[in-house]
């Protein structure tokens, strides 16, 4: 059940991360190798903190999962960060969702289960 939670947890992260790093793509200017795009869209953009924040967090939770579970299990359950995304597609992005996406979803889920049994 630990192993459920934390991979949980680091999908999440993971999944965060990729959201915020969307929103800092889609902040920053044109690419220059001027000092203010380098100040103005990397440097001061606060979503790129938000990103290296939450792959920070995943990453040290990933250490500690691979450390401490077998690889065999927890590996496959980073899968759940698939299930996330296309949650933030739908709920933070308004992307719509196909049946057949929706159905690939529960197979994930079906397959975790099977995996961490």
């Amino acid at each position: 059940m630990q192993l459920i939670l934390l991979s949980i947890l680091q999908s999440f992260l993971l999944c965060m991360g990729q959201i915020l790093l969307k929103f800092a793509l889609q902040r920053m200017s044109a690419f220059a190798w001027t000092k203010d795009f380098w100040l103005n869209s990397i440097f001061l953009n606060w979503w790129w903190l938000g990103t290296g924040v939450a792959f920070l967090g995943a990453a040290v939770l990933w250490m500690y999962i691979i450390k401490n579970f077998p690889f065999s299990i927890a590996y496959p359950l980073t899968s759940l960060t698939y299930i996330f995304g296309m949650l933030a597609a739908s709920v933070v992005f308004h992307e719509s969702i196909s049946i057949t996406q929706w159905t690939g979803i529960l197979c994930i889920m079906a397959g975790c289960y099977l995996i961490a049994r």
